[in-house]
């Protein structure tokens, strides 16, 4: 049984998507992908696959559930080729069913294409109604498969199918890391604002792109740099070239990247992931300091923060929770009567490390405000005497547009109540947020510019119909 929409959205945020592909003279590319993916499962856990050409033949294997659990040797062996691109999806715009699952795969006049999409187009009711009026027949309700036609109809104008890219490209608004395979051709494509991270890397003759730097060391490869907004990467025949006739100079990446998306041991943009969140939680303990006795993270992205507010203010940093990793996605979410139950299946606190203590808890996130106060709960249950609720992110106050699971603001508990009503509410002794100017200073090395809408409210790019 799959977690509904509502299951899912009770345990806060959400991974976005992630890409990967490679070309290898070798001919090794579907076992180098499905590691590469597996590298990315953080980022999406409803569906995978991956595409593949061999001698110009292309093949395709996708389904809903983790990379494990999708693929196996057999399946491998069937795609092995020259070129591959392959998707992780967490279902941000359209249903999470297999026909949502990527890559987007097409046979057309000029040939065939495969197409990966990590980010969310704004502005699709109007381009997809373009499309249908032109003749366009929609298999998804996902925006990917509006940039699959958009670079199919360009290539019928273009004499090749990176200029076709390039093209598509400058007319969509929004967010689109993107990997598209021709049978001859990868081809890699970030969009002019930078939302989304999309870096490249090589292992030996192969050539390798992945949404995080993570995924090219976990096969073996080394990260070389980072597409720059709006530039596009041409692999053919192992030759690699740029065009950057889209770039704009300037870059707004989402700063979500690194605050909860990316895995801490990758780079974005020249900033380490896991030093971000660091410093975070320094900032966190020079604005909101208190008198406690132990830091605890909650796993998973909270952790980096709780080691920089403890190092910042001088306490001691101990395990709080356990969590439990073996939870796949065929886990059966109770009902709302029941959500307590689901918060201590997955996670529990240690009463060794927390009974009689004064507990400063660092989490990444409050979204709707009732998971942190079932995890203030665990943490009062296992004998905290205090628990002061810290956490690495500014208060939302807006939905997102760009590919984060982020619900309107009728459902942000921020948009409803004052900080002080919050702290009430959660059942924290006290409360403080990262403020908005800190965000910045989080990522001190960070060669780029930041969108912080569900923060702010302000878009870099306008978000209607």
């Amino acid at each position: 049984m799959e977690h509904t929409v509502a299951e899912r959205q009770a345990w806060g945020l959400h991974e976005e998507c992630g890409i990967f592909g490679i070309y290898d003279p070798a001919g090794e590319c579907a076992q180098t992908t499905y590691y590469g993916l597996y590298a990315l499962q953080h980022r999406g856990q409803e569906a995978c696959g991956i595409a593949t050409i061999n001698h110009r033949d292309q093949s395709c294997y996708k389904d809903v559930g983790l990379v494990g659990e999708v693929f196996d040797r057999g399946t491998l062996d069937r795609l092995n080729g020259t070129l591959a691109v392959g998707h992780v999806r967490y279902a941000t715009t359209g249903a999470g069913e297999r026909e949502n699952a990527q890559p987007l795969t097409i046979n057309y006049v000029k040939g065939t294409l495969a197409v990966v999409h990590n980010g969310n187009l704004v502005g699709t009711r109007q381009l997809r109604r373009d499309f249908e009026y032109r003749g366009a027949i929609f298999h998804t309700t996902s925006d990917s498969e509006l940039i699959a036609y958009a670079v199919a109809q360009a290539r019928l104008r273009c004499p090749t199918v990176e200029d076709a890219v390039r093209e598509a490209a400058a007319h969509l608004r929004g967010a689109f890391s993107l990997l598209v395979m021709s049978p001859r051709k990868l081809i890699a494509c970030r969009d002019p604002w930078g939302f989304r991270p999309l870096c490249m890397g090589h292992k030996g003759e192969a050539v390798l792109f992945a949404s995080e730097s993570c995924a090219i060391r976990a096969v073996g490869g080394v990260p070389e740099r980072e597409l720059d907004p709006g530039e596009i990467v041409v692999v053919e025949e192992g030759r690699v070239r740029s065009i950057r006739d889209n770039c704009r100079g300037f870059s707004h990446m989402c700063i979500f990247e690194y605050i909860y998306f990316a895995r801490p041991d990758s780079v974005i943009a020249g900033q380490s992931v896991h030093q971000a969140r660091a410093n975070a939680g320094r900032l966190l303990a020079r604005r909101h300091p208190v008198e406690a006795d132990v830091v605890v993270g909650v796993p998973d992205s909270g952790l980096d923060a709780a080691r920089g507010y403890a190092l910042e203010s001088g306490l001691p940093n101990v395990m709080g929770f356990v969590k439990n990793r073996y939870i796949g996605r065929t886990f059966i979410t109770p009902g709302q009567e029941s959500r307590e139950q689901a918060v201590r299946i997955k996670l529990s606190a240690l009463h060794s490390e927390v009974a009689g203590k004064r507990v400063v808890m660092i989490d990444d996130s409050i979204v709707r405000g009732t998971t942190c106060r079932q995890i203030v709960g665990l943490l009062r249950e296992a004998g905290a005497t205090e628990v002061h609720v810290r956490v690495s992110a500014p208060p939302f106050i807006a939905p997102c547009y760009f590919g984060t699971d982020i619900p309107d603001r009728e459902k942000l508990i921020a948009c409803h109540h004052t900080e002080e009503e919050i702290r009430a509410l959660t059942g924290a002794d006290s409360l403080g947020y990262l403020a908005l100017e800190d965000l910045e200073r989080m990522a001190p090395d960070a060669r780029c510019g930041f969108c912080t809408g569900c923060f702010t409210g302000r878009y870099p790019v306008a978000t209607g119909e």
